[in-house]
């Protein structure tokens, strides 16, 4: 795989260095992270997507969900993911393009979670008007649980990544599994399909990584059919 530098035309440290979205997007990011440890619950109530239902939406939630993250952990491999593939995606088809699709993988992995919690919500219902509790205690859930993280957007950036570099080699940080990028991604996306249709891993967004790939897999082909994936100068 070719190596790109980015070279903006000024000298400095190893932050001038890097491309300008995904270098702001890593520092609003922790910026965000270090000022939630003030008072995790507030800000999570505040700034976390709640289902547009619930009393505690807010419009621009919409947006402040992908800058919030739940532990160091969860930024920690966010923010590592972004900083080793967002660099190469937004080198090859330039920062106006690669803020695009960033914005549209997050809006996307939005839209899907919402939607499946949208098919939940009117699942629920019937029990709970007949006063079934656990068809009640599902809906206070759906209202009263904020979904914070960058995942997936991050997941468009993955999916993003495998399209323009499909025979790359990717390893795992653990387990330390290296395969080509087209096989790592799908076996993500099929983990996410597997584990969102189960139930398992709960307290995870699973849908919502993969409306991330989806969007990222669509918008990708659009601008291939255009012929304008890489010029840096057309949407």
């Amino acid at each position: 795989m070719a190596y790109y530098y980015y070279d903006n035309g000024r000298r400095g440290g190893f932050l001038s260095s890097l491309p300008p979205v995904t270098k702001n997007l890593i520092i609003i990011n922790v910026i965000v992270f270090l000022a939630t440890l003030l008072n995790q619950r507030y800000f999570a109530g505040i700034l976390g997507l709640y289902f547009p239902a619930s009393p505690l939406f807010h419009w621009w939630q919409v947006i402040t969900h992908m800058f919030m993250h739940g532990g160091f952990l969860h930024i920690f491999f966010n923010m590592y993911t972004l900083f080793i593939f967002g660099i190469v995606l937004e080198r090859m088809i330039g920062s106006k393009k690669f803020l695009l699709f960033y914005f549209v993988c997050g809006l996307g992995a939005e839209a899907l979670h919402l939607g499946v919690q949208y098919l939940q919500f009117t699942s629920y219902l019937p029990g709970a008007d007949l006063g079934n509790a656990e068809a009640i205690a599902r809906i206070r859930e759906i209202f009263s649980v904020p979904t914070v993280g960058a995942s997936g957007a991050i997941y468009g950036v993955l999916m993003g990544y495998a399209m323009l570099f499909p025979e790359s080699r990717m390893t795992l940080l653990f387990p330390p599994v290296t395969l080509s990028a087209k096989w790592m991604v799908g076996i993500f996306a099929a983990i996410e399909l597997f584990t969102g249709i189960t139930g398992m891993a709960s307290g995870i967004a699973h849908f919502a990584h993969l409306g991330g790939m989806l969007f990222a897999w669509l918008l990708i082909l659009w601008w291939r059919k255009r012929g304008i994936l890489f010029d840096q100068n057309k949407l």
